[in-house]
């Protein structure tokens, strides 16, 4: 009964830095350094100091080493839906990159609602995090000037906003990337275009139609605006507004959707009523989501280095949160490119 007393005194009573310094026989002081990896304490007793707290269960005190810095060593990720690929990629990296540099990440959801992304902002400023990263909600603009006013370092991710002259985004190239999905239609013999697209209040959603309809200029082709639909990016959206063009019986012979979520979503509706793609029905997406997952289905698809501009929007981030080139304003376009598959192919003569 003893032994098991001590036992659960053991594991209650927290592991100080104190009692490190007793069993390696080194002072508070070295342990504390050691733990932090400071480079004036030599590996090897870095190495056994680190290796003693591990065995004895210690765990930092972080409350008190952000009461002391003034910083809690945390971010947060906001974006519309993290069960989407394209976001969920995203954030990976950006987790990634926040761990190299021991950093916690927490992720919320807007589902492009302003309301939730309203909360979102103020759930993660109630937990004191040292900065944000944001992929604005459509018409957003409103949560984005509040988080401004709080002061608290923030960078936009895949938009941007009117009135972005006043703080840091990373973008990709949307509108080159809408040119590139519909001159690859054209180049193939599609002129009837359905462009499934996101509502306009979104950066991305503008600067893709622009690349849509400079593509179809470019050819001579004249611009529909019955195949420009604006619909939902959450799921569901791409399926009631397919339905709708198809019992109108409006003639399309390609689709060019906003994102790969929505092309698959697509593609899932077509098959439902027994339209093959690519064989009826070409389909070009948008996020390259493949270049990460394996999915039977290869969808031609615009790539805008997920990896890249999520690593960018973090050390961005790390720069407005230490304080650095506070007099610059970053504003970072990546480049796109198509990756072609088998989900599109010639318009048969």
């Amino acid at each position: 009964m003893g032994d098991e007393t001590e036992i659960v005194r053991h594991i209650v009573k927290a592991t100080t830095l104190k009692d490190i310094a007793e069993q390696t026989g080194y002072t508070v002081n070295t342990v504390s350094r050691a733990l932090k990896n400071k480079s004036d304490i030599s590996e090897a007793t870095r190495t056994l100091i680190q290796q003693k707290a591990q065995e004895l269960g210690y765990i930092g005190n972080t409350m008190a080493s952000s009461l002391r810095s003034g910083m809690t060593r945390t971010i947060a990720v906001i974006v519309a839906d993290v069960s989407n690929p394209h976001f969920s990629i995203a954030v990976k990296e950006i987790e990634s990159a926040a761990r190299k540099h021991d950093y916690t990440t927490f992720i919320l959801n807007s589902y492009e609602d302003q309301d939730l992304e309203e909360k979102a902002i103020i759930s993660a400023l109630s937990k004191n995090v040292d900065g944000i990263i944001i992929c604005p909600s459509q018409g957003g603009g409103q949560n984005i000037a509040f988080l401004q006013r709080t002061g608290t370092p923030f960078v936009l991710l895949g938009r941007r906003l009117d009135n972005d002259d006043v703080m840091d985004y990373v973008v990709s190239d949307d509108e080159k990337g809408g040119y590139l999905a519909a001159m690859h239609l054209l180049e193939l013999g599609h002129r009837d275009i359905l462009f499934l697209n996101a509502h306009h209040s979104i950066s991305s959603s503008r600067e893709r139609l622009a690349g849509y309809k400079h593509a179809m200029e470019e050819m001579g082709v004249p611009i529909r605006n019955e195949l420009i639909r604006e619909i939902s990016t959450i799921s569901g959206g791409v399926r009631n507004e397919l339905k709708e063009i198809m019992e109108s019986k409006l003639p399309f012979t390609a689709i060019f959707a906003f994102n790969d979520m929505m092309a698959w979503e697509a593609i899932f509706t077509l098959n439902k009523h027994h339209i093959r793609v690519p064989e009826n029905i070409s389909v070009v997406g948008f996020d390259n989501i493949q270049s990460r997952m394996f999915i039977p289905f290869p969808l031609t698809s615009v790539s805008n280095s997920k990896g890249k501009t999520s690593r960018k929007a973090f050390e961005i981030l790390m720069k407005r949160i230490h304080k650095q080139n506070t007099e610059l304003r970053y504003h970072e376009v990546v480049d796109t490119r198509l990756v072609i598959r088998e989900s599109t192919r010639a318009l048969p003569e």
